[in-house]
């Protein structure tokens, strides 16, 4: 019997105006996640992720010490516990990003992996943080992650993480594979410009050189006052030959489902050698400068 397992990816615009109190977004996004959670648990998703920082704006794109209001522990602050009732009220695993307070004054940028049954199994902090000009300035807000690359067992599937930024580097999606990941996701904030093309092509050349299926998932609208492009949604699910078999448009709050047979990545990885015909002993040059 095949392994077939349901999966959502939630893509969604900011719902209020960042000018409104820092909590009010926060419990409205969180209010709005929960609607659209409870129409995947409807469409029978047994495994769902959420964007890059769910319960906010893309506030990255201003440097101001305020949003440090968003911290929260990691599993023990509200939204962890709120999405543990959530996962086991639904039988859904469930995947959250949130802004992670390790002690004050150092934080993360991290997901959550909650099991079906509310249990939390762990959480992947972002590993690569960029800085640049217009509006991406990560390093004022998160410090680089440091567990490594955890792939988790789930009721229906072993998942790995991967946040937005990641996606750029190879390494740690080969990592994930060797891991034993059979889906990543990629929980991101990307806005339309240099990178959009890339979104279609990095991550289902990841899937086919490590023989895995991908979630990608991107917010969607333009987020004022900062206003430094318009996030394209266009969420999506690729097999592990690459295949793109389910995607959002690029401009609407929408859920993403799809079957993911998880048979294809022994079937593609008998074609495919890739893991067996590495040669880890040659590529000392990629950790030595």
């Amino acid at each position: 019997m095949s392994r077939i397992v349901r999966s959502g990816l939630i893509q969604a615009s900011l719902s209020m105006s960042t000018e409104q109190p820092i909590e009010k977004i926060k419990q409205s996004m969180i209010e709005k996640h929960l609607v659209m959670i409870e129409q995947a648990a409807k469409k029978g998703v047994q495994i769902l992720c959420m964007q890059e920082l769910f319960y906010g704006p893309y506030f990255c794109a201003e440097q101001k010490t305020k949003w440090y209001s968003l911290v929260e522990k990691v599993p023990d602050g509200p939204t962890i516990k709120l999405m543990q009732e959530t996962a086991k009220k639904y039988n859904m695993v469930i995947v959250a990003s949130v802004y992670e307070e390790e002690i004050k004054g150092v934080y993360y940028n991290t997901a959550a992996v909650i099991d079906a049954d509310g249990k939390y199994l762990g959480k992947y902090r972002k590993h690569h943080i960029p800085h640049c000009d217009p509006g991406f300035w990560e390093k004022f807000y998160f410090k680089p992650g440091n567990l490594g690359f955890p792939v988790f067992k789930t009721a229906y599937a072993d998942i790995g993480v991967y946040i937005c930024y990641d996606r750029h580097f190879p390494e740690g999606a080969r990592i994930l594979g060797l891991n034993g990941a059979e889906i990543v996701f990629n929980p991101s904030a990307t806005v339309a410009g240099l990178s959009e093309y890339l979104w279609e092509l990095e991550q289902p050349a990841h899937a086919v050189a490590n023989g895995y299926f991908v979630g990608a998932i991107n917010r969607v609208g333009t987020e004022a006052p900062w206003n430094i492009g318009e996030f394209y949604g266009k969420s999506y699910f690729c097999t592990p030959r690459g295949k793109i078999i389910a995607q959002a448009s690029r401009d609407k709050d929408e859920l993403v489902v799809a079957d993911l047979n998880l048979d294809e990545i022994l079937e593609v990885r008998n074609v495919w050698q890739f893991y067996r015909d590495r040669r880890p002993e040659t590529y000392e040059k990629i950790t030595s400068v």
